[in-house]
């Protein structure tokens, strides 16, 4: 519940209402009231506006997961694949991208115009296994240059989890993080 929840709307909402408070209160006389809502309501607002500058959404899934992959999920799921998948479904605040650092250390990202943006996940199941599928759109990082750090990205991800690449139409590089039995 909490992963659609976006901090920088709470502040927003609360912040502009106790500073709306302040100034109609301010009108009417009532001093107290006054004090209350301005002196608390315009530094949440700030806050709530700082937030939505830094505010990075949640990646969407582009496929329902259906009940047997739930099952299936939790069943084989590595806890990298599902810190990945909490990690890029919920909000964030102070990234540019989802992945960015992960993206840089592999070697994918040569300057931040040119990284590759998450802009989908899903599951499925490969030969029975749990499989996370991380959907990038990658117009300048060319699919030999993902091919070349397979390796790198197989090690990064973990022990137990087999990479597969796969080009998309219109820029698109699918990378599926299988499950593999220890």
């Amino acid at each position: 519940m909490l992963q659609k929840f976006s901090l920088a709307r709470f502040g927003l909402i609360v912040g502009g209402s106790l500073t709306l408070m302040g100034i109609i209160t301010y009108f009417l006389g009532n001093a107290t009231l006054n004090l209350i809502g301005l002196f608390y309501g315009v530094p949440v607002l700030l806050g709530g506006l700082a937030l939505k500058a830094a505010e990075l959404k949640p990646v969407p899934w582009t496929k329902e997961t259906s009940p047997d992959l739930l099952a299936l999920r939790e069943q084989q799921a590595t806890s990298i694949q599902n810190q990945l998948r909490k990690d890029v479904t919920r909000y964030r605040y102070g990234q540019q991208a989802h992945l960015d650092e992960s993206l840089e250390r592999i070697g994918l990202s040569p300057t931040d115009e040119d990284r590759p943006i998450l802009s989908g996940i899903r599951e499925t199941e490969t030969d029975g296994a749990y499989t996370l599928i991380l959907e990038f759109n990658s117009p300048f990082v060319e699919m030999e240059t993902w091919q070349k750090q397979l390796e790198k990205i197989e090690r990064f991800f973990g022990p137990n989890i087999r990479v597969e690449l796969s080009q998309q139409q219109d820029n698109g590089v699918d990378v599926a993080l299988i499950r593999v039995p220890e």
